[in-house]
């Protein structure tokens, strides 16, 4: 009597090989797009970040909000000493420097903003309430919907790969004529900081 051979056969060791193969395969793609996410996610909270720091620089010299207006800070210029300057000049100065990354460096390099950072401040109205929109840009890592706002357009190639976040804020009149009630707008006086 002869005893049959049990066990697998070649074929079946060959596809449960190229099954878990496959598995890796979908592993590793999910891995790198799970690391793009990350990029994208970090370079999205840095922004919000540098963001909120321009909003704040603004609402404490509300009288001097004009002069925050610029066409882009950060990326396409050096990073620059800003000790000689005072109120609006030296805020977008430290902007313009974090956006660059100043704050953090590994190596020698400036790794603490986003890819391509740039900041905008440009003016919606100037009549009283005066509004003001505060625009961080960056060149993100996959296509998507190319932002509305102007601040870097044609700055970073493909359009559907800049990232923008914006915020608007509105500046009241801080001090009206005791004779007229006309709104007194002029930077003569002393700001409020």
């Amino acid at each position: 009597m002869r005893i049959r051979q049990s066990g697998a056969t070649m074929m079946e060791v060959l596809v449960a090989i190229l099954i878990v193969v496959i598995g890796l395969l979908g592993l590793a793609g999910l891995q790198a797009r799970i690391n793009l996410s990350e990029m994208e996610s970090f370079q999205r909270s840095q922004a919000l970040i540098l963001l909120q720091d321009m909003v704040d620089r603004m609402n404490a010299n509300r009288k001097n909000a004009a002069s925050y207006i610029t066409a882009g800070v950060g990326t396409g210029q050096a990073i620059a000493d800003c000790s000689a300057l005072h109120d609006a000049a030296l805020d977008l100065c430290e902007w313009s420097n974090s956006l660059l990354g100043a704050a953090e460096s590994s190596g020698g390099l400036k790794v603490g903003a986003m890819i391509g950072a740039r900041g905008c401040v440009t003016q919606l109205a100037a009549a009283m309430p005066a509004q003001y929109q505060i625009a961080v840009v960056w060149q993100g890592l996959n296509p998507t919907v190319a932002p509305g706002t102007t601040c870097g357009l044609g700055q970073y190639g493909v359009e559907a790969t800049r990232r923008a976040v914006v915020a608007s804020i509105m500046i009241g009149c801080l001090q009206n004529d005791p004779v007229t009630a006309a709104c007194i707008t002029t930077a003569a006086d002393p700001p409020l900081r």
